[in-house]
């Protein structure tokens, strides 16, 4: 967000400093998230905010994030460059007070920055204190300065290593390599999920350009992320997989002292909704004040209209909240001086504010639009009004697949085996492929804690079926059953009978389809279950081999040529199994390699990226099948265990 008003000198005194940075090391989680793959690259997202920070006051147009040959991390900007005067309380450069004092940034009232987003000024300092080495240059002042720092602590002066070249500019380039004794799990970076979050900071701030370049295999890759429409480019990125049905993307942007508002958003022919919302570039995945404002001025807008057009008649029911964001694609992004962040991850805003703020904007400019363009409101009316009649019908529906209460338990479903432990934190059930795996998994279980529900084949794909269809499946009434939780907006993770919700399908490419559709059901209509970890694939094995009185199971075709390495491929007494399905293991065998708890492999399934994760779903399961068979070509080389 440019600021129009008089542009204040950066310098050392507006570094406050608040407090020391010595728990970063200790606790680490507490300030990235986590020290697994996550908070790896979270790490690099609080050094490119820093660049987008300076973006937003008007300063950077250009950011370059560069994966180095040994797995470091470069970013460099063309902004005004850190500070290097010396800090009038610590006697010491600017740039080193921010990268070794926690706290400590132009983003604490000194006026460094109206709007900011990150860690709120703890972002350099941090990923400095996880870092085995880190080095800063500033170009300033006419001259490049560099520093260097490890693990929190400052290795050298602040020296001048060069003049700046004519027409050279200003700008910071940090340089910075995760620290192994911190970054256990993993210290590789995954150019995929980079890949992801940089497109989605170019999106959000139209007109920045990002790049991001891979140097550490001989054929370097580069991408480069540049969006003059910003979030109307968003929406269309997100539609790529999908059917619009009105060819306009309603958009507006509203400044208001020291705060904004931009929205972007247009309807396809999904049955679910997908709404993105942002404040100060942070996903707030638990919604807030804005998403209120949104939701509830675009509910008002749509009825007015129906009511004053005669979609809807005067003895009609309004439209619901849900009838009405229907197949929608929305983004909605603010950006306010000071952010309130509530809720279990500190992903919810909560500025009492921004709801009014959000809601006059968008009633306004969601019925300007309405009525400039007629044709494409009716479109965008009969869809939620079609949804409404489809709500009706799939209440009926619901009412059927309700738990009733612990006296009326026969309602469960007659395939599922229950497991007779009462307390869900104990409890786990598995959905399985086939009547014939159903079997040998509900001869070989722990009965006590574990619950067998059998699949008759394929179940319906929730992607192309309105909830009043999917409510009418018989295998997913099933499921809805035996859960005991509830559904789409009756969900209720209090009456949620297990707490392992396991897929367990066989290896080959039928059962993973199988799993896609379950988990796009899941996605679809009871995410909560995916949020709160509560969702596993199982992981039966691929190999059995037998060697005299020995037995190894293997679970990848790695792992197979690991272990016939290991005890010699030509030994004449090995014998070798296939499995082609979970039907060709008996119960015992089903037992030791896929269901014991001290011996299984279990794969939680979590949503990192919901806009990844919503492009994903719709471009494996919905209509359009272009985007199906172009990312298929891309991905068959990596396919193993491929049974045709």
């Amino acid at each position: 967000m440019p600021d129009t008003e008089v542009k204040q000198e950066y310098n050392a005194e507006q570094i406050q400093v608040l407090e020391g940075l010595e728990p970063v090391r200790k606790r680490p989680g507490m300030y990235i998230g986590s020290t697994s793959s996550m908070g790896l690259h979270h790490l690099v997202y609080e050094i490119v905010d820093n660049s987008v920070d300076e973006a937003l006051a008007g300063y950077c147009h250009n950011i370059h994030v560069t994966i180095t040959a040994e797995n470091g991390i470069r970013v460099e900007d063309d902004g005004r460059g850190m500070p290097v005067d010396i800090h009038p309380k610590l006697g010491v450069p600017a740039v080193e007070v921010i990268h070794t004092v926690l706290h400590a940034g132009g983003k604490f009232g000194g006026g460094g920055y109206k709007v900011s987003g990150g860690l709120h000024g703890v972002g350099a300092s941090v990923v400095n204190a996880l870092s085995e080495n880190m080095e800063v240059r500033v170009k300033r002042n006419g001259k490049v300065y560099s520093q260097k720092y490890s693990r929190g602590k400052t290795l050298t002066k602040l020296e001048v290593i060069r003049d700046l070249e004519a027409g050279e500019g200003t700008g910071t380039c940090t340089y910075f390599k995760p620290d192994p004794q911190i970054f256990t799990e993993t210290t590789v970076y995954d150019f995929k999920v980079l890949e992801h979050r940089l497109r989605e900071m170019a999106f959000l701030n139209k007109g920045i350009r990002i790049t991001l370049t891979d140097e550490r295999n001989d054929e370097v890759k580069k991408l480069d992320f540049h969006y003059e429409g910003g979030l109307r480019e968003f929406v269309q990125y997100q539609n790529k997989s999908k059917n619009e049905i009105h060819p306009d993307i309603v958009y507006f942007e509203v400044n208001k002292e020291n705060y904004e508002c931009e929205i972007a958003f247009q309807y396809t022919d999904s049955y679910s909704e997908f709404i993105l919302s942002y404040a100060n570039n942070i996903n707030t995945t638990e919604g807030g004040t804005h998403l209120v404002g949104f939701k509830s001025a675009l509910t008002r807008a749509f009825n007015d209209y129906a009511r004053k057009h005669k979609y809807l008649k005067d003895n009609d029911q309004p439209l619901s909240g849900e009838d009405v964001r229907e197949g929608i694609t929305a983004i909605i992004s603010v950006k306010l001086t000071e952010p309130q962040f509530e809720g279990q991850t500190k992903t919810k805003l909560g500025n009492s504010e921004m709801r009014g703020f959000v809601d006059s904007a968008t009633m306004e400019y969601v019925s300007a639009f309405f009525n400039e363009n007629p044709q494409q409101a009716k479109a965008i009316i009969d869809k939620g009004m079609r949804a409404a009649r489809a709500r009706e019908a799939a209440r009926k529906a619901r009412d059927l697949t309700r738990r009733k209460s612990a006296m009326d338990g026969m309602t469960l479903p007659g395939k599922l085996a229950d497991c007779s432990e009462k307390d869900p934190a104990l409890s786990e059930i598995f959905i399985v492929e086939g009547d014939s795996a159903g079997g040998s998994a509900k001869t070989g279980r722990d009965r006590k804690r574990q619950a067998i529900l059998p699949l008759r084949g394929k179940i319906l794909n929730v992607e192309k079926a309105r909830l009043d269809r999917v409510l009418s499946s018989e295998e997913i009434k099933n499921m809805i059953t035996a859960f005991g939780c509830g559904i789409g907006d009756d969900f209720n993770e209090a009456k949620l009978r297990y707490h392992k919700i396991i897929i367990m399908t066989d290896g080959d490419v039928e059962g993973a389809h199988i799993a896609t559709l379950m988990l796009t059901f899941f996605y679809r209509y009871m995410r909560p279950l995916i949020e709160k970890g509560y969702v596993y694939l199982a992981k039966p094995p691929l190999y059995r081999v037998k060697n005299g009185k020995d037995t190894f199971y293997t679970y990848s075709e790695e792992e197979q040529t690991s272990l016939l390495k290991e005890i010699g491929s030509e030994n004449k007494k090995l014998d070798i199994q296939r499995y082609k399905g979970l039907g060709e293991m008996d119960a015992n065998q089903l037992w030791e390699t896929t269901m014991d708890y001290n011996t299984r492999t279990l794969t939680r399934v979590t949503i990192e990226d919901y806009a990844e994760a919503d492009d994903t779903f719709s471009m494996l399961m919905g209509e359009k099948v272009p985007p199906r068979r172009k990312f298929i070509e891309e991905n068959a080389k990596y396919v193993q265990n491929l049974d045709i």
